[in-house]
């Protein structure tokens, strides 16, 4: 069975629902959910359902000899970045190469980077009179939002649509296609 953490920073939608669906898996357990905000709604989201929870600073997820310990401890061996709003750092990308992926909520390489998260994602989308959005799934490197991608969804746009309307619309994509491409993933491994 591969162990696997989730990192938020939000609310937690994405993670709830990979959470959800691997539930009763024979192959995967969602060992814990990591936040680097006390107040993260996610928090509560895998309380409830039973998952063990922690919450680092900045400065304390950045430190090796505080991250790497809590990470045996679990007996993480795989990372999901669900919305988690911090740079991971190096130390933690080369303990686990090829084994931290990231859903963005754009279809990269446009609109990835410094600044390119959450509700900023889709109003670059918008200004830019894109005709779809979509989100990407990708493997995590020391390049923020630049690691290999793994799988891409999209969805049309009409162009009248507001930032709102946009995320909405690529949030649908998150919550039918995240948790089976993290699946599927898993299998490769």
């Amino acid at each position: 069975m591969t162990k696997v953490a989730v990192f938020v920073s939000g609310s937690g939608t994405n993670c709830e629902n990979l959470i959800k669906h691997f539930k009763d898996s024979q192959d995967v357990d969602i060992c814990m959910v990591l936040s680097n905000r006390s107040d993260a709604y996610a928090l509560v989201r895998a309380r409830k359902l039973g998952v063990p929870t922690e919450v680092l600073s900045r400065r304390e997820f950045n430190d090796p000899f505080v991250l790497m310990p809590m990470m045996e401890r679990y007996g993480v061996e795989f990372i999901v970045l669900a919305g988690f709003l911090l740079v991971v750092p190096d130390f933690l990308i080369e303990a686990y190469p090829d084994k931290i992926v990231n859903l963005h909520p754009a279809l990269l390489p446009k609109f990835g980077g410094r600044g390119m998260y959450g509700m900023h994602v889709h109003e670059a989308v918008k200004a830019a009179g894109e005709k779809e959005t979509g989100m990407t799934v990708h493997y995590v490197d020391s390049r923020i939002d630049g690691g290999r991608i793994i799988a891409q969804f999209s969805v049309p746009l009409e162009g009248d649509e507001s930032a709102e309307e946009i995320s909405a619309k690529e949030h649908v994509l998150e919550m039918r296609h995240f948790p089976e491409v993290i699946e599927n993933l898993l299998k490769q491994q």
